[in-house]
């Protein structure tokens, strides 16, 4: 991918170049649309293996898309299928509840319920996938620091005095964007004062491509099947007892680890770094102003308790791309307001539904009631033993339910 210059005119400015923005670029491309991404960090800094240590569980709806715009050839061999899902209740010194939920992914069909990528893996690939489209400019590092709107069009400026012309700004700044507030758009929301600790174990037995969800009184405990006899955790703490966690020496940490993870999988030992992320509920009260599209993390931020996060934004990813490309066939202006509304209309029950629903599932397992437990037990075998309700779960988690984008059934835009 040419780093040049931003040209002058460009169809959509993207601020933000995360996986959100690089796949939207992409998507954007194979609609017809040019873009030019503008992100505060090289390319080299967020591909490092310092810089996220975190890994995507990739429904399999994502991944479909991945392979229509020619991104999963560059992470195929780095990723892990999920053929399993167990869910599981419990105490770190009672163990597991004997009542689980398990998730097969042959009752749906011989595709993988999805795919677990490392982070850097999945940048990397959309780096590569992106290197030869003339459509797409990247300035990085940049920034944009402002706009103005106009019926006709947008003007963003850069950090460097620069201004890019185009007809749309797609903010996939993450959650912590001015951009959202320069438009004027709210957010509402509040922490969990919860802490996500992420790390990387090595595991004596084979995962089998089992992923974990082991619902603790502080948090889940998820364990996340990575290539090789490899696993990620995603560990809820309540906030004050993960700064504690963190604070450990590599002997007590591992053995606070291990206690929690058990010993169905032999022996295990830290192998990565330790990573730390607050976790919090925030969701735009709009995802469009004049000639701005709110994607991603900019318009959402959800617990990872079902690990939806990314799944949610490259969805927006798939719906704008096609609303904007559809426009454009058409003859029409893919930035006017009617388009970005169709935009709007599209997302915004799959945003508010999973937002509540991850919310509702933190707050109902995050705790150490025992008439509580109990209910939500009995919830997850009888769960469990409905054919249907499963199927319909794992086809939820997969991204294949409702009204899907052209990309998310593995269709090309310029088909």
């Amino acid at each position: 991918m040419p780093r040049k210059p931003a040209s002058t005119e460009t169809d959509v400015l993207i601020a933000g170049g995360g996986m959100a923005g690089l796949s939207l670029a992409l998507a954007l491309a194979q609609g017809g649309l040019s873009s030019t991404v503008v992100d505060a960090l090289a390319p080299e800094t967020v591909t490092d293996a310092g810089f996220d240590g975190r890994v995507s569980a990739l429904a399999y709806a994502v991944c479909r898309m991945y392979r229509a715009l020619g991104v999963w050839p560059h992470m195929a061999h780095h990723a892990q299928p999920i053929n399993d899902i167990v869910v599981t209740d419990g105490t770190v010194r009672g163990g597991a509840s004997p009542l689980f939920l398990h998730f097969d992914h042959r009752e749906i069909g011989e595709e993988p319920l999805g795919h677990l990528v490392e982070n850097r893996h999945i940048r990397l690939a959309l780096f590569a996938a992106a290197r030869d489209v003339s459509a797409i400019t990247l300035i990085a590092p940049g920034r944009v620091t402002g706009y103005s709107a106009t019926p006709d069009g947008v003007t963003g400026t850069l950090a460097d005095g620069r201004q890019v012309h185009a007809r749309l700004l797609a903010v996939c700044e993450g959650r912590q964007s001015a951009l959202r507030a320069m438009a004027g758009i709210r957010t509402i929301g509040w922490s969990y004062r919860q802490t996500g600790i992420v790390t990387t174990v090595a595991h004596e037995k084979p995962h089998h491509g089992v992923a974990q969800e082991f619902f603790l009184p502080s948090g889940p405990f998820a364990i996340l099947p990575m290539t090789g006899n490899r696993a990620s955790l995603v560990w809820t703490e309540r906030t004050e007892l993960a700064d504690a966690l963190l604070a450990l020496d590599a002997e007590d940490f591992a053995a606070e680890l291990r206690a929690r993870f058990g010993d169905y999988l032999g022996a295990v030992e830290p192998v990565g770094p330790r990573w730390s992320y607050p976790l919090s509920l925030q969701i735009a009260t709009d995802m469009i102003a004049e000639r701005v599209a709110l994607v991603g993390d900019a318009a959402h931020g959800i617990h990872p308790i079902a690990g939806q996060g990314l799944n949610l934004g490259l969805r927006d990813v798939a719906a704008l791309a096609e609303v904007m490309a559809q426009a454009r066939g058409l003859g029409l202006d893919p930035g006017a307001f009617d388009t970005l509304e169709r935009y709007a209309q599209w997302r915004r029950f799959d945003t508010v539904s999973l937002a509540a629903v991850t919310d509702v599932l933190n707050r109902l397992f995050s705790n150490d009631i025992g008439p509580v437990r109990l209910v939500r037990d009995v919830g997850l075998w009888a769960a469990g033993q409905a054919a249907p309700l499963r199927r319909f779960f794992m086809r939820h988690a997969g991204g294949d339910v409702g009204d899907l984008p052209k990309l998310l059934r593995g269709d090309s835009l310029a088909a």
